[in-house]
């Protein structure tokens, strides 16, 4: 994560499928394969269409291989001696939909790994986004996450997510994600990878699913408004509250 020395506009860079973690609100982000058709999701995941259209603000019921979803889920973390069919028998569905839920055919696990449990309610989620968003922006804040916590943990990408959440609430500062995210004041960008092209790179699956965990409220940042790397040397960054230390990132209001 790159933070600018010079002024402290520049040091404030600002700025886990929710479904992640045990202490997240739950959205499962689903890649659609080819065949796939919105029928066919809404019996995978017991979701009703009108719901999956609303979730994602689709317009018609036209969807595309590649493209992500939102499914209202819950996850399950592996742990040792984990087998797919046993984590099937375990939550009652059966081995195909995990499967196909998950697009993993083979029993190659590892713990720690996230699967999602289709048609299996979230325990802990709000039914609706703390902020309004479209497409784009889930794109655009995946794709900032990404940029801003590359090789940082799945709960620090959620921060960063959470972030530009609360900057979005917050009457200091502007209103939608987009606007959050290319604010400028005077000559400077709020964000380095805005200022540095990096903001156009691609997402990767994980910074997608920090981003829908942090628009359904998952906030491990604990309210905080900026963000800098635990190497700055920035008094004043240092010298406002500290909210939340995650990996290498220091999170404060």
């Amino acid at each position: 994560m790159n933070i600018t020395k010079k002024l402290v506009v520049l040091m404030a860079t600002v700025l886990f499928c929710i479904t992640l973690y045990p202490a997240t609100a739950s959205a499962a982000v689903y890649t659609i394969v080819p065949n796939d058709s919105l029928y066919k999701l809404s019996v995978l995941f017991k979701a009703p269409i009108d719901t999956i259209k609303s979730d994602n603000k689709l317009t018609t019921d036209h969807i595309y291989p590649g493209q992500t979803l939102y499914i209202s889920a819950d996850a399950y973390t592996v742990k040792s001696g984990d087998t797919m069919y046993l984590i099937a028998k375990r939550y009652g569905i059966t081995l195909y939909s995990l499967q196909k839920a998950n697009n993993k055919w083979d029993n190659n696990l590892q713990p720690g790994q996230q699967l999602i449990l289709p048609g299996i309610k979230p325990s802990t989620t709000s039914s609706k986004t703390v902020i309004s968003y479209t497409p784009a922006e889930v794109d655009l804040l995946a794709r900032l996450i990404n940029a801003e916590a590359e090789g940082e943990t799945y709960e620090a990408k959620v921060g960063v997510g959470a972030v530009v959440v609360n900057r979005v609430q917050s009457s200091d500062w502007p209103n939608t994600i987009t606007s959050v995210i290319y604010q400028k004041i005077g000559e400077y960008y709020q964000f380095t990878p805005v200022k540095n092209g990096q903001i156009n790179n691609a997402a990767t699956d994980e910074s997608i699913k920090a981003a829908w965990a942090a628009l359904y409220g998952s906030d491990p940042s604990n309210d905080a408004m900026f963000y800098f790397d635990d190497s700055s040397t920035n008094q004043w960054m240092w010298s406002k509250p500290i909210t939340a230390r995650i990996d290498s990132m220091i999170f404060v209001k």
